[in-house]
């Protein structure tokens, strides 16, 4: 396998355009601090982690036990239940998202879905593929689902089986969905028949480490919580993680002869080198490391909201974020920063590889920006 002259040269621009864009985004969650070139050779072989992790195939080429470490490890940081969790490395989290809500679908197969209005653009796709029922429920002005909005609705509707897709930091202003209160209307009306999902996308690597920790995961009430590993862990894959009760899965799982395998995924085929990527990252990183990332990462969010204010730009976050809103910038700085920009809001997403400096030279070009004005 080779490439003629003129695609050496193409690959190598690209390359050096790919190097110069990937170091100057802010508007992102996506990390980029990460080496793994202890596992380049790993390119070389097909991993195929087909089906379960937990179960054994007769295809081999793959990285399960590698997968299954990787489960066990976020099963605890999420306070899954002892013996009753199970999961699986995604492709992101719209996978994961897809397969949580497969997973109540099939339990609860005449079930509600109720979702907030700042919920991810995929979620409404997903729930599209799978036909399900669904209502969107108004959010406050941070990006929280409106509770009493909720309450309502669900008082309406409190003989069906009620299905939450709940938030723990939303696309924009990375708002929480608080699952305990969420539980706990639930209660209220008798709605025994329920299933509550956390999207955790970005948050589910930082919420165990914040003070005070947010409601979101199993403990609270969670039947099943899913991340990004590409975002706040790092990786040049893009991968996710979803964890669920392995009493709900059981209930679904159906064997494979071809592959001598339970299906219990959403896709057949599954990425065998993410598992190797987040298994590399939190044994490296370990969980004393995480919380570093996280410290780190909230003292340039609050650096950041300090600065932009002292510029008179009307910036704030929600509590213990590190997403920092302000109003829309100028095309210019958008298009330079690469950041994400709507309903009249641009965000900063102060990942881990971010620094002070970093800051500084933003606030520095949007300074000199509104002065041109």
């Amino acid at each position: 396998m080779s490439l003629n002259a003129h695609q050496q040269e193409k690959l190598k621009i690209f390359i050096k355009d790919i190097h110069k864009k990937a170091t100057s985004f802010m508007g992102y969650p996506i990390s980029t601090d990460f080496n793994y070139q202890q596992l380049k050779e790993l390119i070389n072989f097909p991993l195929n982690n087909l089906g379960d992790p937990f179960a054994k195939s007769t295809w081999q080429v793959d990285s399960r036990e590698f997968e299954c470490e990787v489960i066990e490890f976020f099963a605890k940081l999420l306070r899954a239940p002892e013996k009753d969790w199970w999961g699986y490395v995604t492709n992101g989290s719209t996978e994961a998202n897809l397969y949580a809500l497969y997973l109540a679908r099939e339990l609860y197969p005449n079930g509600i879905c109720y979702f907030s209005k700042e919920t991810h653009y995929s979620v409404a796709k997903n729930l599209h593929l799978l036909n399900m029922r669904h209502i969107m429920i108004r959010c406050d002005d941070k990006g929280v689902i409106d509770y009493d909005d909720l309450r309502e609705t669900l008082k309406v509707n409190r003989d069906v089986p009620a299905i939450i897709f709940a938030n723990s930091g939303t696309t924009m202003t990375e708002a929480k969905d608080d699952i305990k209160k969420i539980r706990t209307i639930l209660d209220e009306f008798s709605i025994s028949k329920s299933y509550i999902h956390s999207d955790a996308a970005l948050c589910g690597a930082i919420n165990p480490f914040l003070t005070p920790r947010p409601s979101f995961d199993f403990e609270d009430g969670a039947d099943s919580v899913s991340l990004s590993g590409h975002k706040f862990i790092g990786s040049p894959i893009p991968c996710g993680v979803v964890v669920a009760r392995k009493s709900n899965v059981d209930r679904i799982a159906r064997s494979i002869a071809y592959i001598g395998c339970l299906d219990t995924t959403i896709t057949g085929s599954r990425n065998g080198f993410t598992p190797m990527v987040l298994w590399y990252a939190i044994n490296s990183l370990g969980l004393e490391g995480l919380a570093k990332r996280v410290l780190h990462s909230l003292e340039v969010a609050k650096y950041t909201e300090i600065q932009l204010q002292n510029i008179g730009i009307k910036a704030w976050r929600n509590p213990n974020a590190i997403t920092v809103v302000l109003p829309a910038v100028p095309e210019e700085i958008k298009q330079k920063y690469q950041l994400a920009t709507a309903n009249g809001m641009t965000h900063i997403i102060c990942m881990p590889h971010m620094n002070f400096s970093d800051i500084d030279a933003f606030t520095s070009a949007l300074k000199l920006d509104m002065n041109d004005l």
